[in-house]
């Protein structure tokens, strides 16, 4: 159990001066895929950034020198990470990714580790692959949302395909060669109503070292317009509402979505096992990172931390975004080929996306018992109002709020064992 929570000192200084530190999702090949998942958020970029006219799908060699060095010298800290993202990314194949290490060895200050992550489908990874990814100690992220009918029910291939005998035996590369790797399972409106299968299933048979779940939730319009943005087709229903229910004939989210009832449910019933069985050997990042916010300290995940905006998107083209869920033309801050890399991270657009996550609050918000556990969530999701109608309401509050107040007491109960403090909840005194 006392993997879970570390307690660390932090040296604010490197190199005689003040860590600066960034952090960017390149997306060197952009929304190009070689699968065709029903509830992917990326895909419709081919036609929203209109890469026909100008924005190439695969990122130029001298643009990723550029990027490569600028992301290293806007930096100044003993680490340095690299996000590799697409689409799918090992569409450039192995040797594109060797030119990336050999050109991050050519900047790497001294006395500095650099780190590379990349999230992938898996339908292309081989022995090969796996041989550099080992090599060059790269962190994988790996998605799979189940066992086979739960995953290929919307991760097919271009034909209408699943894709999961593909990833499982990826999974087995995996475990054969050692690579690091996590897994990322996305909650829709099917895999939330069988979360003990889900959970199960990444636990016993993908032996996942660490497993992320991210909720499904997009508007009906988000094609065309940021989350933000108004749309006069679609009207804002309050919470509780029934045109928010994925499926209804009114409702303002895709069919797939998961809803915010569901959403709760979901992480109860996994973290009531995990709890009961597997605290301390199996790894779930939604529980380790909200500690973080029971004991005091601040939730890592942007999505619920007090505020966001630390990381910003790029694509192929070098264009750069203020969030990965936000690619949309309102909410490009620059370009690395016209501005620098750290005039951009710090830039008044940038800081203001990010402090708006807080500033911008509910009043319902305000005054809940677990604002320090998710600050209003991603706002991505902030698209519903309140029951008396104030606007800014994030669609999963009422599952978010239905885990807190089930999870509360255990979590207390996980930092007294740990020895830790508890200084948020309603168990503080217990």
């Amino acid at each position: 159990m006392s993997t879970i929570l570390n307690s660390n000192v932090v040296n604010n200084n490197f190199n005689g001066k003040e860590i600066k530190r960034m952090h960017i999702m390149a997306k060197p090949i952009g929304a190009v895929c070689n699968i065709d998942c029903n509830y992917c958020y990326y895909l419709s970029k081919q036609g929203l950034l209109d890469y026909k006219k100008g924005c190439s799908p695969e990122i130029e060699d001298e643009t990723l020198e550029h990027y490569i060095r600028n992301y290293i010298t806007s930096q100044n800290a003993p680490q340095i990470i690299f996000s590799w993202q697409g689409g799918e990314p090992t569409l450039l194949g192995v040797d594109f990714f060797e030119r990336v290490v050999a050109l991050q060895d050519k900047y790497c200050p001294n006395n500095v580790e650099i780190l590379n992550d990349l999230q992938t489908n898996g339908t292309l990874i081989d022995d090969k692959w796996c041989q550099f990814l080992k090599r060059n100690n790269f962190l994988v992220g790996l998605s799979i949302d189940g066992p086979q009918m739960l995953h290929d029910s919307y991760r097919t291939n271009k034909s209408g395909r699943g894709t999961f005998n593909k990833v499982m035996k990826t999974v087995d590369l995996f475990h054969k060669h050692q690579i690091q790797f996590t897994t990322l399972t996305c909650v829709n409106n099917l895999t939330s109503r069988n979360p003990l299968e889900v959970y199960r299933f990444l636990r016993d048979e993908v032996r996942s070292p660490m497993m992320q779940f991210i909720p499904i939730v997009e508007k009906r319009d988000f094609r065309e317009f940021a989350p933000d943005s108004t749309n006069n087709n679609l009207l804002i229903p309050k919470q509780g509402d029934k045109s928010l229910i994925p499926g209804n004939s009114r409702s303002i989210v895709e069919p797939w979505c998961v809803s915010d009832v569901a959403w709760g449910n979901f992480l109860i019933a996994i973290f009531d096992e995990w709890y009961q069985k597997d605290i301390g050997r199996v790894h779930i990042q939604y529980f380790e990172a909200i500690l973080q916010a029971w004991s005091g300290r601040q939730n890592p995940m942007c999505t619920l931390g007090p505020v966001c905006g630390k990381g910003m998107a790029m694509e192929p083209n070098g264009d750069v975004y203020t969030c990965d869920h936000f690619v949309y033309p309102e909410y490009k801050t620059g370009s690395i080929l016209e501005d620098d890399l750290e005039t951009l991270a710090y830039s008044s657009k940038q800081a203001m996306f990010g402090l708006d996550k807080i500033n911008q609050l509910p009043k319902k918000c305000q005054q809940c018992d677990y604002q320090f556990a998710c600050f209003g969530e991603c706002p991505k999701n902030r698209f519903i109002k309140t029951e008396n109608g104030e606007a800014g309401l994030n669609y999963l509050c009422a599952g978010w709020h239905k885990f807190f107040s089930h999870a509360d007491k255990d979590f207390s109960q996980i930092l007294r064992t740990l020895k830790q403090p508890v200084a948020n909840g309603k168990y503080t005194h217990v």
